[in-house]
């Protein structure tokens, strides 16, 4: 087993158990601190040991190739490799340590060598082995760190301090001390890298650097383990005496400092021997000084005492001097407590060390060897420490510094008197006081923690009362300031009094370094100011000042300036050459120097100073200092000059004035004079002074200005007068001398070239930042100079634009100068100026990246300019081929930048950036991926670059950037940046088409198809670690924990584009399969993630609902998938988590809760655990969303107009890159600003402040409403997202997953939640369309659900099924209540509503049931009887709680009915339509009737007439009109089923309104579309013809209805139909002759009979008030009529029955579901029982007895179709009768219905015996059956069971029900067949009177019978004796015997009982009678 020996896993866990309880302060770890500490204290006991080989072990790992070896986590032995076990013999042998550690170090580099892309395992291992050490001293020194103390504390609990200081003391106590400075001696970089380099154990630079670091920071973190112990606690006197020992050892650096390993220590030593925190009065000032040895022990003292006074000469003496120092201070210190006394005997040695310390130098040694080390400046309190070692000195010994300053005096009178006599100057000479002015001025120089120690220094006199003094140093001045403080600022003040020239310098250095800081600065320039002479005192007089004041300084200025330029040369340049002798001496420019510098410090801080010097009138020194820049003085005099007048120019108020004295002193020449050959100025001192010295001060200091300049002020009339005005001038000098030729140029310092680079080119950047393209700026604009028209300057941002989008020098140089970067980077080495190559390229990087930002603005001005000016956009030009490289390598560069994020991480943010910006063009994007993997190795490193970013640990993600806020801070938000930036850029490649570089990134596929890619853990079967990898990776930290993944918490923004990139992924098609795939099995991330909902991220809600929205919609996408892959358990698992209301419960093992589970029993028993229910998963993620929205109030303005600001805010929104509107806060301001700035006058002036506060109150607002959009954004996204969830889980998940009672009651909760939520009083309306689209889906889910329950017949005696009729009421009452609120604006909301009321009314809808045909035994009174089913108990609450809701919820509906969106009209119309067909009371009918609705509806439809004529040309435009009309109808329809509502519908003029549509006589050609009908079967809009009968049939349905309905007023509404059917008789007679017999044609020939049957007879005519001639017209029409019916029945029944069937079944598409089959059989059977009725009322109605009747059919029995229709003969018959029907049709049609009977009976028999055996039937009978209601091809095999056989009984029901009204209608036909036979039989053979054959010529004679007839003509006596011998054989026994059964069978129970069996009596008697 490999054993406790692990050298990196267990140690970084222990370091960041320790990091998470010291620094970030975790809840619970104190206790896994504990326990971690307690695992690994031999670890800190024996620090940095290894384990010991041993031989056991080496035979151990030798057998691992062939017997295997056990590994930790993994079950059974596992073979390894021989290649794997030598690496591991040659890692124990270099690090010295056990053979199965270094096996286990080795297979943990393997694991982790994803992480290291290059790498190969064995240099992992190597960084691995230090990155375990490097954990242990980290966590060490965090360890002592968190100790209580002196010094500092970390303000931690004190629980946790108490564990850590007693663990700490316990290692103290074992020896620490030695252990580390052992370990710090033994450990070197040097070293180490000899012993890798031997064993092939270092790499590429990076890991060479890598392991170097590592190494540095482990020997850097023993160090500081014991500074921070000696921070805090004092060492023993071994240790200290140790410590001592050791750095009597160091050796310096190079340069004479220390290196930072050192300074720790002697930082350590510092602080042990310090006693200055006893001054400061604390609480625990008492214990503090019991555990000071130096106060307790007096051996302790007499051993250092001893040994730092006797002790041998150290290898550095300054640092003896330094301890020597410190030592003399802690015993003066002490000498000064009362414990002191005890030690007088060596606390009176101390004058006598510290002169030994001066005589080592030590403040020369403190000033180079610490103070010039750079880790110094790092830490905190090695300042402090030092600051009080100074200040001790200084007030602790003021003699000493007195005898430094009289030497110094004598020095100096020594040094005068040898230059008096021209000799040389004592060489034994001190300058102790000189270089501790120096020390001094050097280390208050530098501040980087802002502590602005320095203000010791200064005593705030009373007579400094200062305004502008910062608030705490103005109450201190009224108190006493403390006696140190007093004694430094006395200091500071008296060595400036008599001041010998030697300490000039020196003490200049030294304010400088006392000036620096905003309140030190101002002391400052008071001291000097108060130094000057008294005020009224003459110039003269000035010299009698001290020479340290503004007085003399700027007067000595002036005075160089006198002398200097009367020396001015001529323009002509030779004197250039050489200074002129009388020039400045060395010293004075030194002394120069300091002053400047000095004056620069103060001046940078100081606001106020800057103003009172530049405004003095006397000293000007402005005016002076652009003086001296035209004299002759040296270059780095001129550059300090510059930059003096740099810190000037960052007030804006004199950088305005400094532009117009710099154009007008001409320092860099922008007017030549005319005749000039050369330029002069600053131009010819670059070219020629600095570049022959091979130094350029003053072009750095030139371009700080400038630089300075631009911030504050850019004039654009600058130079106005003299040349064309602008900045064009400095621009071309800049771009063309300085930064184009900076790569030339040659360089004594090779770290200048770069400042230059950084210096110009952060000018470049600023100019650019600021520049916006304004149209004005491209149109061609000229002014007069000096009487001629000159081209006008362009802003300079516009000019660095056209560089940039150009070919040009300027865009290759930077281009150039990013390749030189990145290679200069991937060194790893340190290089001069690499500080200033590093902000060089990043100013580089962003102009790319604001030229990118700005082109396209900048390019739509230019073009609309129409200017001849050409450019290209740069993401083009960044395709270009590098001249160095000869590739096309550039955005590559830039990427390369990511790769050393760690070490740039702003560089990494910028190409970032730019990398995004250019992303968003697709043609860009298939380029990039070649051009990122076609080089193997560069595709790596880019690919580790991008990951690299994304796994930064230290990325923080703060709020907005803070001005001042610490680097570190800073820094980690960048680096969070560049992670948001890398994502927004996957983000938009996936919405381009592959290949894209987010598919490179995220590691798929780019070569092969995207689907094919096969993604696996990083290290799998070669698999890099990509950018999916990373973001994985982020997302689960912390997802097993309880508290849920970490970074919705700590990076919220971060997590939502995390999850939208994974959402991105599932749902594009080509990832989706191999994502889903890899995160289903190797992450299970869904259920991981889900399970933390809700997320909350308190103070950030949009985030977090932006979350949550993209997780449950990938969550949705999952569902469907493994619902369709019919991966059960993944959906089964999902759904469980989403919906489950059971407690989540551990299963434990059963003997220890034995009892427990005996105790639930008895409580599931009594029903006592109903309480432990938990909220679904669902809702509570419904919960987390906020329905409510704070809007901001509406502006409150005094000075602005409200509604221009509303306009103006208006103008400035654009839409960002998720979509929202919002306003650009930005633009907004500058507008506002510009508008404020336009004022004129003083009022104006007065009134700025306020302005301005108003200006922000609305830029306040402005922000306010921005975030308002987008948390109202948020959170429709999530409710969608949650909606979709839902509904995917409703439809897409195998039902059986959820069982039918479950699915309602989740049903029943969501609806109930959402609709308690949307109806709350401050719910956002921007929500409400959503939640109506999800309560459509739940309430249309709930009621397939019920139904399909009652289906199984499951429904429960309680209630209607397993949602309690309380619920469903609930449910009602709420979908009313939002129907209400809704108000008058939402009518496509109130759609969704309504659908949903449909759906749930549909609930109390009886399904059909199948008719058995035996329901005629109950009697009527036993059903009137029966209990109340539950349909009908649910239908009539549900009306009641609607009816509860009054005329309010009536007029709602009725009016988005009439008007409206149509798709609202047609719901509203269809949920009339659905409650009048409930409502027995008639109440709504009432209202409908009465409020004038219906007649609105009625009337309105002579404006749909147009409409729906349109719809008839080929080609309709839409077809919306047709769906309105057809739902009008319905509801119409549905009104006409009463007569109340039929005599109302009359009323209103309905059938008025359809005489007068025009659509009715538009009936399409039926032929011209067959052939090109039949090709657009397939499509979704019908043909011409079919849509003509959508729009007939529902007239005709209707005219019907009404007709039935006022059967007891019938004849008003016959007459009234009638009168519609002569006006459309043309269209009406086409349609009955129609050759056409498709199932439509037949549906339309059934409706048209049915009216035809009631309304085309003699009587309806006499009831309407018609004149005689229309009345003939009218009866014409009527005859018309009655002949086409009888021909069509010829048709129908006759000889082409069989032809129409075959045509009529052609016309049905192989594509249209079966029951068309049925509905043309009924349709053709329908038509037949029609006429026959038809015949029927007519023989009625013309008599009641035969004698008298109309003869409607020709007396012959020959029945048509023949059997054998060969033979023509038969089948025409004789001429007489041509035009009318014979009784052989009335015969076919009797005998044909009755064989059709038989077969339906038989057909129904069938189907009922199936119905009843539904379970047995065969899946073959089952598939047959589904596929009759579903079709699509293998659409029935993926259906369950339970679903099959609920499709199955619905098509028996079907079939049965179609079956038995198919037997009704064959029943009627033969009884209405039968009673026309007798009735023209009777008359036939009994009372007709045969002809003569000869009268039949006369043509005019007709009988006195024959005018009964249709048009017939005589019947001869053969005619009737052929009839009677037709008819009686073709009514044979056979045809009564089946007649009869038929009878038997079907008319059981009917009341025409014996009906069929007295007509066939009859018949028979007739046709065997012979007539008498």
């Amino acid at each position: 087993m490999l054993a406790g020996a692990s050298l990196w896993g267990p140690l970084k866990e222990l370091w960041e158990t320790v990091e998470g309880a010291v620094w970030r302060k975790q809840a619970e770890s104190v206790h896994l601190l504990d326990l971690q500490l307690k695992k690994h204290k031999p670890h800190f006991l024996k620090l940095f040991q290894n384990p010991p080989k041993s031989s056991e072990q080496r035979e151990k790992v030798r057998k691992a190739s062939t017997e295997g070896i056990a590994i930790q986590g993994q079950q059974g032995s596992r073979l390894l490799p021989e290649q794997l076990l030598s690496e591991a013999f040659i890692l124990s042998d270099l690090f010295d340590l056990g053979e199965l550690a270094a096996l286990e170090l080795l297979l943990a580099g393997e694991h982790q060598q994803p992480h290291f892309p290059g790498l190969t395992r064995g240099l992992v291992a190597v960084l691995l082995y230090w990155d375990g050490k490097r954990c242990v001293a980290n966590s060490l020194r965090t360890l002592i760190q968190s100790r209580h103390g002196k010094t500092f504390t970390l303000d931690l609990s004190g629980e946790l301090v108490s564990l850590t200081t007693r663990f700490t003391d316990e290692l103290m106590a074992e020896g620490l001390t030695k252990r580390i400075l052992m370990l710090v001696s033994d450990i070197s970089v040097t070293g180490e890298f000899e012993r890798l380099q031997k064993e092939r154990g270092l790499g590429n630079e990076k890991h060479r650097k890598e392991v170097g670091d590592l190494i540095k920071e482990c020997r850097q973190s023993l160090a500081e383990c014991l500074f921070a112990w000696t921070c805090q606690s004092p060492l023993s006197k071994d240790d200290t005496l140790a410590l001592i020992g050791h750095l009597e050892t160091v050796t310096p650096e190079a340069d004479g400092s220390l290196d930072s390993v050192n300074l720790a220590l002697v930082m350590a030593l510092l602080y042990c021997l310090d006693v200055s925190f006893l001054e400061q009065a604390t609480e625990d000032r008492e214990d503090l000084l019991q555990a000071l040895p130096l106060l307790t022990e007096r051996d302790y003292v007499s051993a250092v005492h001893t040994r730092l006074v006797e002790g041998q000469s150290w290898k550095l003496p300054g640092l003896q001097a330094l301890v020597r120092l410190t030592w003399a201070l802690s015993l003066r210190a002490l000498s000064q407590l009362p414990h002191g006394s005890a030690l007088v005997e060596y606390t009176e040695a101390d004058e006598a060390l510290a002169d030994q310390a001066l005589l080592g130098g030590v403040f020369l040694f403190v000033t180079e060897g610490i103070l010039g080390c750079e880790g110094f400046t790092q830490e905190e309190f090695y300042t402090r420490r030092l600051h009080t070692l100074i200040t001790d000195f200084l007030a602790l010994m003021p003699m000493k510094v007195k005898q430094l300053r009289n030497r110094a005096d004598e020095d100096a009178r020594l040094v005068h008197m040898a230059l008096q006599m021209g000799s040389e100057p004592p060489a034994s000479l001190r300058k102790d006081l000189e270089h501790l002015m120096m020390l001094i001025g050097e280390f208050y120089s530098k501040d980087p923690f802002n502590l602005e120690l320095a203000l010791d220094f200064w005593c705030p006199s009373e007579s400094l009362q200062h305004t502008s003094l910062m608030g705490s140093y103005m109450s201190m001045a009224i108190q006493r300031p403390p006696h140190k403080q007093v004694v430094l600022s006395k200091f500071v003040r008296q060595m400036g009094d008599l001041l010998p020239p030697t300490l000039y310098i020196p003490y200049l250095r030294m304010l400088k370094g006392l000036a620096n800081g905003p309140q030190c600065s101002h002391y400052c320039f008071s001291l000097l100011k108060t130094n000057g002479p008294p005020h009224g005192e003459n110039l003269q007089g000035a010299v009698s000042g001290s020479p340290v004041s503004w007085e003399h300084f700027f007067h000595s200025l002036m005075l160089y300036h006198e002398n200097l330029r009367r020396d001015v040369p001529s323009t002509h340049t030779s004197q250039y050459r050489h200074a002129p002798i009388r020039g400045i001496t060395q010293r004075e420019l030194d002394g120069l120097t300091s002053f400047l510098q000095l004056l620069t410090t103060i001046i940078t801080w100081s606001e106020n100073a800057r103003l009172a010097l530049c405004e003095h009138p006397q000293w000007t020194p402005v005016v002076v200092m652009l003086g001296l820049l035209q004299c002759s003085v040296p270059p780095v005099l001129k550059g300090d000059v510059l930059h003096t007048l740099a810190a000037f120019a960052k007030s804006p108020e004199i950088a305005a004035s400094l532009w117009q004295s710099l154009e007008y002193t001409q320092i860099l020449q922008t007017v030549r004079a005319p005749g000039q050959r050369q330029v002069a100025g600053l131009e010819v001192e670059l070219n020629e002074i600095e570049s022959g010295c091979e130094e350029y001060p003053m072009t750095r200091a030139f371009c700080q200005l400038i630089s300075s300049l631009v911030e504050s002020a850019l004039p654009v009339n600058l130079g106005a007068g003299t040349r064309a005005p602008g900045f064009q001038p400095y621009l071309s000098f800049l771009r063309d001398a300085v930064f184009l030729c900076f790569p030339t140029r040659a360089y004594r310092r090779p770290a200048e070239k770069w400042e230059v680079a950084d210096a110009v080119l952060e000018v470049f950047h600023k100019l650019l930042r600021d520049y916006e393209p304004q149209p004005a700026d491209f149109l061609p604009e000229s002014v007069e100079v000096g009487g001629e028209t000159v081209a006008s300057h362009k802003p300079p941002g516009y000019s660095l634009m056209f560089h940039l989008l150009n070919d040009s020098p300027t865009l290759a140089l930077c281009l150039s100068l990013l390749q030189e970067g990145v290679r200069q980077l991937d060194t790893y080495a340190p290089f001069p100026g690499k500080k200033h190559l590093e902000s060089a390229v990043l100013h580089c990087l962003c102009l790319l990246d604001l030229a990118l930002q700005k082109q396209a603005l900048f390019m739509d001005l230019l073009r609309e300019s129409q200017a001849s000016l050409l450019v290209s956009p740069l993401e083009q030009l960044l395709q270009g081929v590098s001249s160095h490289t000869r590739k096309a390598d550039h955005i590559t560069n830039i990427a390369r930048y990511l790769y050393h994020s760690s070490t740039n991480p702003e560089a990494a943010f910028q190409s970032a950036k730019i990398l995004r910006r250019i992303a968003r063009y697709p043609n860009i994007q298939s380029r990039l991926v070649g051009d990122f993997t076609h080089d193997q190795g560069v595709s790596e490193k880019l690919m580790a670059g991008f990951v690299e970013c994304l796994d930064n640990e230290e990325a923080e993600e703060g709020l907005e950037k803070i001005e001042g806020e610490d680097v570190d801070k800073s820094v980690a938000r960048i680096r969070h940046e560049t992670q948001v930036h890398i994502l927004n850029l996957l983000i938009t490649s996936l919405e381009l088409p592959s290949p894209n570089l987010a598919l490179y990134l995220l590691g798929y596929e780019v070569k092969k198809p995207v689907s094919s890619t096969n993604l696996q853990d990083p290290g799998v079967l070669g698999c890099p670690r990509s950018c999916l990898h990373a973001i994985l990776s982020l997302l689960q930290r912390g997802s097993e924990r309880r508290s849920g993944p970490e970074i919705t918490q700590e990076a919220p923004h971060l997590a939502e584009l995390c999850y939208q990139v994974i959402y991105q992924l599932c749902a594009c098609s080509e990832t989706s399969g191999p994502t889903m795939r890899y995160l289903r099995t190797s992450q299970d991330f869904l259920f991981s993630h889900l399970q933390h909902l809700p997320f909350v991220v308190s103070g950030n809600e949009i985030a977090s609902l932006s979350q949550m929205s993209w997780l449950m919609k990938t969550a949705a996408i999952e569902l469907r998938l493994t619902s369709l892959n019919r991966q059960r358990s993944h959906t089964q698992r999902l759904l469980n988590l989403l919906l489950n209301d059971q407690p989540h419960t551990q299963h434990t093992a059963d003997s220890e809760f034995g009892m427990e589970e005996d105790s639930k029993s008895v409580s599931g028993f009594l029903h006592f655990d109903t309480v432990s229910k938990v909220r679904r998963k669902l809702l509570s993620v419904l919960d987390a969303i906020n329905f409510s929205q704070e809007v901001p109030e509406l502006l409150q303005l005094d000075f602005f107009e409200r509604a221009q600001i509303e306009q103006v805010i208006t103008n400035c929104e654009h839409v960002n890159e998720q979509g929202h509107t919002v306003s650009n806060v930005k633009l907004l301001h500058r507008v506002l600003v510009a508008e404020v700035n336009a004022l004129q006058g003083m009022a104006a002036i007065g009134q700025r402040p306020l302005l301005m506060e108003e200006v922000n109150s609305i830029l306040q607002q402005v922000v306010e409403r921005n975030r308002v959009r987008r948390s109202l954004s948020a959170k429709r996204h999530a409710l969608q997202s949650w909606r979709s969830v839902v509904e995917t889980i409703l439809t897409a998940c195998p039902a059986d997953l959820i069982p039918p009672d479950q699915r309602q009651l989740i049903i029943r909760d969501l609806l109930l939640d959402l609709h308690d939520k949307v109806l709350a009083e401050d719910t956002a309306v921007e929500l409400m369309p959503v939640v109506a689209g999800a309560v459509f889906t739940l309430t249309a889910h709930l009621s397939q659900s019920v139904l399909s329950e009652q289906q199984q017949g499951a429904g429960l005696e309680g209630g209607f099924a397993s949602i309690a009729n309380s619920a469903l009421h609930l449910i009602l009452r709420k979908l009313l209540d939002f129907i209400l609120c809704t108000g008058g604006g939402f009518q496509r909301l109130r759609a969704h509503l309504y659908g949903s009321l449909l759906y749930y009314l549909q609930i109390a809808q009886k399904p059909e049931e199948p008719d058995t045909l035996q329901s005629g035994g109950s009697s009527m009174w036993s059903r009137l009887m029966a209990p109340e089913d539950g349909y009908s108990q649910l239908q009539r609450e549900s009306l009641a709680i609607i009816d509860s809701y009054g005329t309010t919820l009536m007029e709602v509906v009725c009016r988005d009915a009439c008007d409206g969106h149509e798709i609202g009209r047609m719901l509203a119309l269809a949920v009339l339509d659905r409650i009048l067909s409930i409502d027995r009371q008639s109440q709504w009918l009432l209202f409908v009737c009465n409020s004038g609705y219906l007649r609105v509806l009625v009337e309105s439809l002579r404006q749909d007439d147009g409409a729906l004529q349109t719809l008839l040309c080929p080609q309709p435009p839409l077809l919306k009109p047709l769906y309105i009309y057809e739902s009008k109808m319905a509801l119409l329809t549905r009104v006409a089923k009463s007569s109340q509502g039929a005599v109302e519908l009359l009323r209103c003029g309905l059938v008025a309104q359809l005489v007068e549509c025009q659509v009715f006589h538009m009936l399409p050609e039926s032929d011209s579309h067959r052939v090109f009908g039949q090709r657009e079967r397939s499509s979704f809009i019908p043909s011409p013809l079919e849509r003509y009968r959508q729009i007939l049939l529902p007239t005709l349905r209707l005219l019907q209805v009404i007709l039935t309905s006022t059967s007891t007023h019938h004849q008003q509404g016959a007459a009234q139909v009638l009168q519609w059917l002569i006006v459309h008789a043309d269209t009406i007679q086409t349609i009955l002759r129609g050759q056409d017999m498709s199932v439509g044609a037949l549906q339309e020939l059934s409706l048209l009979t049915g009216i035809i049957n009631k309304t085309a007879l003699p009587g309806t005519l006499e009831m309407g008030d018609i004149n005689s001639t229309a009345l003939l017209e009218f009866q014409g029409h009527v005859g018309r009529f009655q002949r086409q019916c009888l021909s069509l029945l010829g048709r129908l029944a006759g000889t082409e029955r069989v032809r129409l069937l075959k045509q009529a079944e052609e016309s049905i598409s192989p594509g249209d579901p079966a029951d068309r089959r049925e509905e043309l059989e009924v349709a053709m059977q329908q038509i037949c029982a029609n006429i026959m009725e038809y015949c029927q009322t007519l023989l009625l109605q013309s008599s009641s007895e035969a004698q008298f009747s109309i003869c409607l059919f020709s007396p012959t029995a020959i029945e048509p179709a023949a059997r054998d229709p060969t033979r023509t003969d038969l089948s025409v018959p004789s001429a007489p009768y041509a035009r009318v029907p014979s009784l052989g049709l009335v015969l076919y049609l009797l005998k044909s219905s009755a064989a059709d009977f038989f077969r339906y009976h038989h057909s129904h028999r069938q189907s009922l015996s199936k119905l009843d055996s539904l379970e047995q039937l065969s899946p073959e009978e089952l598939k047959e059956l589904c596929q009759a209601i579903v079709t699509g091809a293998g659409v029935v095999e993926k259906l369950p069971s339970v679903q099959r056989s609920q499709l199955a009984k619905r098509r028996l029901v079907q079939l049965i029900n179609n079956r038995a009204k198919l037997m009704a209608l064959c029943s009627y036909i033969i009884e209405t067949c039968l009673f026309v036979l007798w009735r023209h039989l009777e008359y036939y053979l009994l009372y007709c009177t045969p002809t003569d054959p000869k009268d039949s010529l006369l043509p005019g004679y007709k009988a006195t019978t024959g005018g009964r007839g249709l048009g017939l003509a005589q019947v001869s006596q053969q005619d009737l004796e052929q009839l009677q011998g037709d008819v009686a054989n073709s009514f044979g026994e056979p045809v009564q015997r089946k007649l009869l059964e038929v009878e038997s069978v079907y008319s059981k129970g009917r009341s025409r009982y014996t009906f069929i069996q007295a007509l066939t009596r009859r018949i028979r008697g007739l046709v065997r009678q012979t007539k008498t």
